[in-house]
Parts: structure tokens; C-alpha cells; sequence
């Protein structure tokens, strides 16, 4: 990679401490290969910060923040079930599909993210800390 750092686009606060959450992030780092994702963990001074500033309890681990900078002179914002759809369908490709899940109403998509993200630590597990990013992508992460 050269020394230049492509504008942040989009960023992602998940749970760095969540096995699920951790898996997420590696299979958005596989497929985003245009860089328009960066990630902050939401344990992170950045993440806690952007949780904050978008009226999220930092210390309550339940919601997945997206923030859109490349849709305006404003950031785009989105949580829960609106913000994976938003994700996938901005890999671009095959991913694009995930707009047809908008046709699912929110106050059903909505109670399933939640369900899951209340239960995902016992689930799926939860490692001791936020892991470290390989080398090659730190500048992926706030």
C-alpha cells in the first residue's frame, strides 16, 4: 500500500469485543475492496465519541452506527437493520441486492437485529479485548 490514505467515505462503530461483531468487520474487509469503509471500535475513544455525538449510549453496546460522509454536504446516518442493508449494498456487485430487504417493514426487521444483538454474546461469544488489525489494514480503523 502507498503512503497515501484514501477519504473516508463511510464509517462503521461495532462492538470490538463481539466474536459476531469481529466477524462482521473481517468479512466487510474482504469485500469492500474500494476502501470505502472504516471501522471504530465502539470500546475506542472514536468510536465512543461518534456514539455519542449521534445520541448513543457509548456504554450500551446494542446499536450498529453507520455514518455516510460521501452523500452530501451532511453525514447520512443510520443503526440497526437500516444500517447492515445500507452497508451491504454499498460493496456494490451482487451485495446490491440487500435493498430488497427494505420491503421487509422496520418494526419487523428491527426486533430481529435487536434480538440478536441482545443475545449475540452468548451466541456467538465475546473475546477479552478488541482485537488488532493486521498491519496492512490499520488504516482501516479510527
Amino acid at each position: 500500500m502507498t503512503d497515501a490514505v484514501p477519504a473516508m467515505r463511510a464509517v462503521i462503530v461495532f462492538d470490538g469485543v463481539c466474536v459476531l461483531c469481529n466477524g462482521w468487520v473481517r468479512f466487510l474487509l474482504r469485500h469492500d475492496r474500494a476502501g470505502r469503509y472504516r471501522f471504530a471500535a465502539m470500546q475506542g475513544e472514536a468510536g465512543r465519541a461518534l456514539l455519542a455525538s449521534h445520541g448513543l449510549d457509548p456504554d450500551d453496546p446494542s446499536s450498529f452506527l453507520l455514518i455516510e460522509y460521501d452523500r452530501g454536504p451532511q453525514p447520512r446516518v443510520a443503526t440497526d437493520s437500516d444500517a447492515v442493508r445500507r452497508v451491504l449494498v454499498g460493496l456494490g456487485g451482487v451485495w446490491t441486492l440487500a435493498w430488497l430487504s427494505a420491503l421487509v417493514p422496520a418494526f419487523v426487521r428491527d426486533p430481529l437485529y435487536r434480538l440478536v444483538a441482545r443475545h449475540r454474546y452468548r451466541w456467538f461469544g465475546r473475546h477479552d479485548a478488541c482485537s488488532v488489525p493486521a498491519a496492512e489494514e490499520r488504516w482501516r480503523f479510527l
